[in-house]
C-alpha cells in the first residue's frame, strides 16, 4: 500500500517522535511510505501528494506548517489523527484539538473531509462525539513505542540518567520523566517528596529553576536526556512516578515507554481527569495515590508491589502499546478505506 503521512514538525507532547515511529513501522511492514513534512511554515502539500499518488493520506499536525483548505481538493481517502496539545486561543482548548479553527468544529475543512478520525483513547472518542463529531468516523488507535532492545554490554551515553541501578529494578531510586511544566505536577511532587527517598527527575522546561530549588538532597535533577539513554536507564529504577494533572484524555508516550521497560507506574489523581490513573487501574500496571496523601506510605506500598508487576507491565505493553498491534489496527483502518 502507498501511504502519505502529512505532518508539520514542532508539535507538542512527543508527537513528532510518534509520527516518525509510525512511518518506520509502516515501512517495516512492507508499505511504501512518503513523509510529507515541514518545519515551520511549509507549502501546500497537494503537488507532492499528486506526484506520489498514495492509496491513503494520513494527516497528523498541520499547525503551523500547512493550511487546511487543500484537503477539500484531495479526492482520495484521508485519515486524520486528533491529538492533545491545544494551541493558545483555540475555542476548543478544553477538548484539546490542536488545530481547531476559530470558526468551530463544523467549519474545519479537515475534520469535515477526513473519512476517519483516529483518537488515542476511548475517553477522547467520547469527548469528540460529545463535541459533534460522528462516532462512526472515530477509531481508537493508541500510540505505540518501538520494542526496547536489549542494552549492549558497556553501552551508554554520558548523561544525567546514568545512575548505578540494577538492570532489573534492583536499584533503590525512583524516576519521574516529563516536561517541567505546570500541567505535569512535578513541582508539587518535589515539594512533598520524602527526604530519604532517591528520585531522578528527567526533563526540562519553564519550571526547572523552581523545581531545582524545591528538590531535596535525595533528588537528582538530570535535565533532558536522549531517548536511547532513557530507555537504557528505565529498567533499573524501582518504578516511575507520573504526577501529571489536568484533563489529558490519552496516556503520554512515557507511560508506554515505562511498560516496555517493565517499569510499574505510581500515578496521582487530582482535580482533573488525567488518563494515567485510569490506565493504571484498568491495566493493573501500578498503584494510584494523590498528592495530598501520605507519600511515604504510598511509596512503601509501591515498593512492595512493583517487583511482582514487572512482567505484567511488559505483557500489557505488547498487547496494547506494541508496534505489532498498532500496525495491525492501522492496516485494517487503511484497508477499509481503500476497499
Amino acid at each position: 500500500m502507498r501511504i502519505a503521512v502529512v505532518h508539520g514538525f514542532g508539535a507538542p507532547g512527543g508527537e513528532d517522535e510518534a509520527v516518525l515511529d509510525q512511518v518506520a513501522a509502516l515501512t517495516r511492514a512492507g508499505h511504501e511510505v512518503r513523509l510529507v513534512a515541514a518545519n515551520g511554515r511549509g507549502r501546500d502539500p497537494l503537488a507532492t501528494l499528486r506526484a506520489f499518488g498514495p492509496d491513503v493520506v494520513h494527516v497528523h499536525n498541520l499547525y503551523p506548517a500547512f493550511g487546511r483548505a487543500w484537503v477539500t481538493e484531495w479526492t482520495g481517502p484521508v485519515v486524520a489523527t486528533l491529538r492533545h496539545g491545544p494551541h493558545r486561543g483555540s475555542r476548543f482548548a478544553a477538548l484539546q484539538f490542536p488545530w481547531a479553527p476559530r470558526g468551530g468544529l463544523r467549519q474545519d475543512p479537515l475534520l469535515r473531509r477526513a473519512d476517519r478520525l483516529v483518537v488515542l483513547s476511548e475517553a477522547s472518542r467520547d469527548a469528540c462525539a460529545r463535541a459533534g463529531l460522528p462516532r462512526e468516523r472515530l477509531d481508537v488507535v493508541p500510540d505505540f513505542v518501538p520494542t526496547v532492545a536489549e542494552p549492549e554490554v558497556g553501552a551508554g551515553e554520558a548523561g544525567g540518567a546514568d545512575r548505578a541501578n540494577g538492570a532489573d529494578g534492583s536499584g533503590d531510586a525512583w524516576v519521574c520523566v516529563g516536561p517541567l511544566a505546570p500541567e505535569r505536577g512535578v513541582l508539587e511532587l518535589l515539594r512533598r517528596w520524602p527526604a530519604g527517598e532517591r528520585l531522578d527527575v528527567i526533563g526540562a522546561g519553564p519550571l526547572e529553576g523552581r523545581c531545582r530549588a524545591a528538590a531535596s538532597a535525595s533528588v537528582r535533577m538530570c535535565g533532558a536526556v536522549g531517548r536511547g539513554e532513557l530507555r537504557r536507564a528505565l529498567p533499573g529504577y524501582r518504578g516511575i512516578v507520573l504526577p501529571g494533572r489536568g484533563t489529558r484524555r490519552a496516556v503520554p508516550l512515557v507511560y508506554a515507554e515505562a511498560l516496555a521497560a517493565g517499569l510499574p507506574v505510581l500515578a496521582f489523581e487530582g482535580a482533573g481527569a488525567s488518563a494515567v490513573p485510569r490506565a493504571v487501574r484498568s491495566e493493573g500496571t501500578g498503584t494510584v495515590t494523590t498528592l495530598d496523601a501520605h507519600l511515604p506510605g504510598a511509596l512503601d506500598v509501591a515498593a512492595k508491589i512493583f517487583p511482582t508487576l514487572r512482567e505484567h507491565c511488559r505483557a500489557v505493553y505488547a498487547k496494547r502499546y506494541g508496534e505489532a498491534v498498532w500496525t495491525e489496527r492501522t492496516e485494517c483502518l487503511y484497508a477499509s478505506l481503500v476497499a
